[in-house]
């Protein structure tokens, strides 16, 4: 072996010397290959039974284990996970085995501790930071927090209370484990992440956890907590007593909603660290290159994603991992992040981390500052494959690199904190006064009239008075964007005074207030939509939630993908069942939260004039059939009534749906069928369908704290109002086709026209189609049809008056109506002989198949269905601007006259 392969080996630390010289003969106890649990725990039980104590034992198997990774890590590039997982199973399993030890020499003293009940009470070991992510490096302390289940007090004859009794085993883990002896320790043990810090007690029972949590609990905390995990003893966590911990700690973490507020308090923890790292530093200039807690350094990649997982876990609860490399994966997914930053991160953090361990495997020191000796410098270099002379060194300029790529994406992201985001508090470039609050006369004297006026009416308005001044300071800053966004041409007076409207409500939600001032590009995007139509400003009244789908720069770009909308509320899902949070609350808020962003979404592709208006009725009809699919599958789940694991259950769309064109807010024409009496009790199946269509309705329909999700109208099922609210799939066919003494109308053969299946049991979908052919392809006397449609389409006339001088797009003569009821008689009492005029491929596509059929003459169904086109289009653009469809006959008399000269066609 040459010199230079030497220098790049494992025994260049002098860590792994010490420990080869003084531990020969023990080496060789453990295991080949990577260190796991049930080795290590091997391991100890091979030392204890070869006469050593158990203090003893673990430091040992500590020294073995990690001599080992230095090997695996530096000789045999074992990757960078593997390593931490070894050290964080080494943690455990000492722990584990001290604890126990701990339990035994107290419970001699004292007894078992017990609750009124006379049940032991449960402890935990709390393992936060790196070591609850499973990411512990090679020479880290260990952050625990000690909880005890509940109080009580000792059965031995010297009672004491149950915090005493822990408070003992506390003191006996710190001996066991972190005790330096002639053997070393096994860790180093911190206790200041426990409440209240180093002035707290070392235990604090679940009840006092959960009261500091509401009472104290502060924001840096939460990140703190975020990674937390019980990780002692074993029984607790298999036998699921530690959920308690999890419930309690989940909502101080997540909160649910977007929790944009917590930015201050992350710039603060970050700002300590790097003050702390500074002070360190002073006079040492050596320690600026501290890979973990300078500029660029492990823990601004930590900040990075705990922050995004923060504001938006609580809602997106996939999105709650404690692993680093798993969160960034999530992140990139969730649309958080661009993928190519995430992989940079990605590889960023491995390759810090990794520098790091060769950092501390030359001496055992917990530290994270690079070597000043040119030979540990250049050892460390060659160990992980890079050059390093006298004139160069391409780990430093790696390392360089890397860190310079970590600090602008975290200034991206957050800001020091020391220097404000813009260069005035309240956004004004130009005057630079000091920052005004928004009730304040010298900030209002500062607006353009016309928002000075809006804004004036806040001064005695209850909300703004119980704001706290920070907040207000807030809104005088967005406001004062607004203006700004006008003076420069950004946006125009009238999106300024729509936002001004909207934030007035919004006053008290803080977080939508941060959400705004962190994210200045999305109030930009916001007062551009504001801008362009007066509909999104009433959506966003009723959902303020969705402008973090602003953040997302791939939103004009795309359209909606229903797979991906179920796979990911199927992943939302799952994930509230591993946090044991699947109730019925937290689903219908899932459903509707999911909703609520792909309708803004298509809502912004639109108002921009990125998809048509055919489009956006494709991608809102494919968006509810995605919906109601999701409702149908999780609200079977909660049913107690169903007789089976999945249902032979569907769902038929009429109306707008049915002809996949829905636009925003339509209600929903829904019948409901099953078919699975033939393998179950019928009067059981009836039952349970029944009830589980009066549960899917609510589903559906509730309002909750979030919003709705549609208006349900079932009127069209058998029998109308008075009819089942479902029905089988035998029944619903007898009764479309005239079989029985209930049979449908003329009216609803015209409805099924336009209907189709739009989520349940696949195997429905043909059976139904089946059904719908049929119906239109029934023997009918042409002149009773045109009749009873000619009836049906004056009734609808009559219903719905249209102003003298004006022209309703949709249900004056010639409007989309005729349009529609003349597509329904082609159908009806041409579709056995044109298989074409079958397929529900809407109106537009009828009219051109009933003229290439020669149903229609030449030029006449082509000039109706653009005029219909053209209608749609008008209503349209009417509804997004709130204006009438009520519009002068001069502007649509070409549309009026190419339907018209259908229905006299279609009807003469």
């Amino acid at each position: 072996m040459s010199t230079e392969t030497l220098s790049a080996g494992a025994e260049h630390s002098r860590f792994v010397q010490r420990v080869r010289r003084r531990f020969e003969a023990e080496l060789a106890l453990l295991e080949p290959g990577l260190p796991v649990r049930a080795s290590i725990d091997r391991l100890i039980d091979t030392l204890l039974a070869r006469g050593r104590e158990l203090p003893s034992a673990l430091r040992v198997a500590r020294h073995i284990v990690i001599e080992r990774l230095a090997v695996l890590d530096i000789e045999q590039a074992a990757p960078m996970t593997d390593i931490t997982r070894a050290m964080t199973e080494l943690a455990e399993a000492t722990l584990d085995r001290a604890l126990a030890q701990a339990y035994a020499d107290q419970d001699a003293r004292y007894g078992a501790p017990l609750n009124e009940r006379g049940e032991r009470i449960d402890f935990w070991v709390v393992g936060m930071g790196k070591l609850g992510a499973h990411e512990l490096n090679v020479s880290s302390d260990v952050d625990l927090i000690y909880v005890y289940e509940e109080d009580g007090q000792t059965a031995g004859p010297k009672v004491v209370t149950a915090h005493e009794y822990f408070a003992q085993v506390a003191r006996s883990l710190y001996t066991l484990i972190g005790d330096n002896t002639d053997d070393g320790f096994v860790f180093r043990v911190d206790l200041a992440l426990r409440p209240n810090g180093n002035s707290g007690p070392p235990v604090v029972s679940l009840s006092m956890l959960e009261e500091y949590f509401l009472v104290q609990g502060r924001e840096w905390e939460r990140f703190a907590w975020l990674k937390s995990r019980v990780i002692a003893p074993s029984s607790s966590i298999t036998s699921g007593r530690a959920k308690q911990l999890t419930a309690t700690v989940t909502p101080f973490v997540y909160r649910r909603y977007l929790d944009y507020g917590v930015f201050d308090g992350l710039r603060q923890l970050h700002r300590k660290v790097r003050e702390e790292a500074q002070r360190r530093a002073a006079g040492r200039p050596e320690r600026a290159n501290d890979v973990k807690l300078s500029r660029g350094g492990i823990r601004e990649i930590e900040f990075i994603v705990q922050l995004l997982q923060v504001v938006r876990g609580g809602q997106f609860p996939e999105m709650r991992t404690r692993s680093t490399l798993k969160a960034l994966d999530k992140l990139a997914a969730g649309g958080l992040m661009k993928p190519e930053s995430a992989k940079r991160l990605a590889e960023a953090y491995v390759f810090l981390r990794r520098v790091e361990h060769r950092i501390q495997f030359l001496d055992d020191q917990q530290t994270h500052v690079l070597p000043t000796s040119d030979a540990d410098l250049g050892w460390i270099a060659r160990s992980m494959g890079f050059t390093c002379t006298e004139d160069t060194c391409e780990l430093l300029q790696h390392l360089g690199e890397t860190r310079e790529f970590v600090a602008m994406e975290f200034d991206a992201l957050l800001h020091d904190g020391k220097t404000p985001a813009n260069p005035s508090p309240n956004g004004c470039r130009a005057c630079g006064l000091p920052p005004q609050p928004v009730d304040s006369a010298a900030f209002i004297e500062r607006l353009p009239p016309e928002l000075a006026e809006r804004v004036r009416g806040w001064i005695d308005h209850p909300r703004v008075r119980m704001l706290r001044e920070e907040s207000k300071l807030r809104l005088s800053k967005l406001v004062m964007r607004a203006a700004q966004g006008v003076a420069d041409g950004a946006c125009n007076l009238e999106a300024a005074g729509r936002f001004i409207d909207w934030l007035e409500p919004l006053m008290r939600r803080e977080s939508y207030l941060a959400l705004l001032v962190e994210r200045p590009e999305v109030q930009n995007r916001l007062l551009r939509l504001l801008g362009l139509a007066r509909w999104p400003a009433q959506f966003l009244m009723r959902h303020p939630g969705v402008i973090d789908e602003l953040a997302d720069e791939r939103l004009l770009h795309g359209r909606f993908e229903r797979d991906n909308y179920i796979a990911e509320l199927e992943a939302r899902h799952n994930a509230w069942g591993r946090f044991n949070q699947a109730d019925e609350e937290s689903l219908l808020d899932t459903l509707r939260r999911a909703h609520h962003a792909e309708v803004f979404r298509t809502l912004v592709r639109d108002v921009e004039g990125h998809i048509t208006v055919e489009q956006v009725a494709d991608d809102l009809s494919a968006l509810a059939d995605a919906t109601v699919e999701c409702c149908i599958q999780w609200a079977w789940q909660h049913l107690r009534q169903r007789h089976r694991d999945t249902p032979q259950f569907g769902v038929i769309a009429y109306g707008k749906l049915g002809g996949k064109e829905l636009g925003y807010g339509s209600d929903l024409d829904l019948v409901f069928v099953f078919d699975d009496t033939a393998e179950t009790d019928t009067d059981r199946a009836v039952e349970a369908y029944g009830a589980f269509v009066r549960k899917l309705i609510n589903w559906l329909t509730t309002r909750t704290a979030v919003g709705e999700l549609f208006d349900i109208d079932t009127a069209l099922r058998p029998n109308g109002n008075s009819g089942l609210l479902v029905t089988s799939l035998t029944s619903y066919k007898n009764y479309q086709e005239g079989r029985g003494s209930n049979t449908a109308w003329t009216w609803e053969h015209q409805a099924i026209t336009r209907a189709r299946f739009c989520a349940g049991t696949p195997e429905l979908a043909p059976r139904f189609e089946a059904v719908r052919r049929a119906v239109i392809c029934a023997e009918r006397d042409p002149v009773a049809l045109r009749g009873e449609i000619q009836a049906m389409r004056e009734k609808l006339r009559a219903a719905r008056p249209v102003k003298q001088g004006f022209f309703d797009v949709k249900h004056s003569p010639g409007g989309m109506v005729d349009a529609e009821f003349a597509v329904q008689y082609l159908v009806l009492a041409h579709g056995k002989q044109h298989a074409g005029l079958l397929d529900n491929v809407g109106n537009i596509a009828l009219l051109q198949r009933a003229e290439a059929c020669g149903l229609l003459p030449a030029g006449v169904g082509t000039a109706a269905a653009d005029a219909y086109r053209e209608l749609r289009r008008a209503q349209h653009r009417a509804r997004l601007d709130e204006k009438p469809t009520q519009v002068d006959p001069a502007s649509a008399a070409a549309e009026r006259d190419a339907v018209l000269a259908l229905w006299r066609t279609v009807f003469a």
